[in-house]
């Protein structure tokens, strides 16, 4: 468990690694707010010191049913609120679907393992849990959480440059330098949806090498000289894309409510000020349009895996039909020949050119004219031509 304090342009992490009878040291700083991160194993071990502190600190304790949700491995994103604080559940990238998030013994929840390319192993998802209050924000996170470490370095760059002391007392300072339009997030709420943000870009990542992937398979479906196998991949890429659409919609429903629910906040809210509500909501809608992004080229994929199939089935088709053209047409070309021969192999004794001595040529002269000529005649009519590719 990690603990940061968080004030203007200053962020301190105070604990590491907290024990849970460290818990009862805490206090709420006299400026700022407070930054209770754990992942879910810690949180379910103390679980009771961590609703002790926050009846300390903020004078409440989090809904059981609430607590299920922060445990819940297969919970989708999801919003919900009470009168003292909110509630965000929010699915993001897993590192990878053969790391996971183990708790008491239990594996990971999402997508189950797939074969093929590594981009379709990393369509896979945890949820995180974030509870804002006015002057705390408690998020639970994976076991081994790189996103989490990475954003908390982050945060620690843009609101720090080292003191001298700091090594001593594991404060920090002001850095001009890096403090600017994304430095220290202002309230608990502000740092939720940079969090969020930050596991949005994740997918915005990921799409990209998804595109990649796809556009791969789709220059292979579309050469006519190429035999593609891969279709078991493709179609658990199809599905994937499925998944993680429906992912999205998800997000975008949780991050809506969300919305909707900060519309509802009391105007003479003495924790906020007006410009920190209307950056709250700027910030809201800018994370909507980020999950917006990724769901509309999520499903541009999944349209463009779907033509690029139902191209290559139809110009199998077509070069189906191109060779059974080409052979009615040399069909054509030898039955007239099939006859000629048939009607001189009759048993009669009497027939035109059988006791000539230059019957042989004139029936093979005959032969070869009525080939050449029905070949020109496909050929004219292009029954005999490859079309251009």
């Amino acid at each position: 468990m990690r603990i940061f304090s968080l004030h203007g342009t200053s962020v301190t992490e105070l604990k590491t690694g907290v024990l849970p009878e460290t818990l009862d040291d805490l206090s709420l700083p006299a400026q700022g707010y407070l930054w209770l991160t754990c992942n879910r194993t810690e949180f379910e071990q103390m679980q009771a010191q961590i609703q002790t502190t926050l009846q300390r600190l903020c004078a409440l304790q989090l809904v059981d049913l609430h607590v299920a949700d922060l445990l819940n491995l297969q919970i989708p994103s999801r919003f919900d609120y009470t009168s003292q604080y909110d509630l965000l559940v929010f699915r993001g990238l897993a590192q990878s679907a053969a790391t996971g998030d183990l708790t008491q013994g239990r594996k990971s929840e999402s997508l189950p393992k797939r074969s093929g390319p590594p981009i379709l192993r990393r369509i896979d998802t945890n949820p995180v849990g974030f509870v804002v209050l006015d002057h705390v924000l408690l998020s639970v996170h994976p076991q081994d959480c790189a996103m989490r470490d990475g954003y908390a370095q982050r945060l620690l760059s843009a609101g720090a440059g080292a003191s001298p002391t700091s090594a001593d007392t594991g404060m920090t300072a002001p850095d001009s330098r890096s403090v600017g339009a994304r430095g220290v997030p202002g309230n608990p709420a502000d740092l939720m949806l940079r969090i969020v943000n930050h596991m949005v870009d994740g997918f915005l990542a990921l799409r990209r090498e998804l595109s990649h992937q796809l556009d791969h398979w789709q220059a292979q479906l579309l050469n006519p000289r190429a035999r593609f196998a891969n279709w078991s991949t493709l179609l658990d890429a199809r599905q994937s894309l499925h998944q993680l659409e429906e992912i999205c919609d998800d997000q975008r429903t949780a991050v809506q409510d969300w919305i909707e629910a900060l519309k509802t906040w009391p105007e003479e809210d003495v924790h906020l000020s007006q410009h920190e509500r209307d950056m709250l909501q700027v910030r809201s809608r800018d994370v909507l349009e980020h999950i917006e992004r990724v769901v509309h080229h999520v499903r541009q994929l999944e349209h463009n895996a779907e033509t690029a199939v139902q191209i290559h089935f139809n110009a199998q088709s077509n070069r189906t039909n191109e060779i059974m053209r080409t052979l009615t047409a040399l069909t054509a070309i030898f039955l007239p020949l099939n006859l000629v021969t048939g009607f001189f192999g009759m048993n009669f004794e009497v027939m035109p050119l059988i006791h000539q001595q230059l019957g042989l040529w004139w029936v093979i002269g005959l032969m070869l004219v009525v080939a050449v000529s029905l070949g020109l005649f496909f050929w004219r009519k292009r029954y005999l031509t490859r079309s251009n590719r």
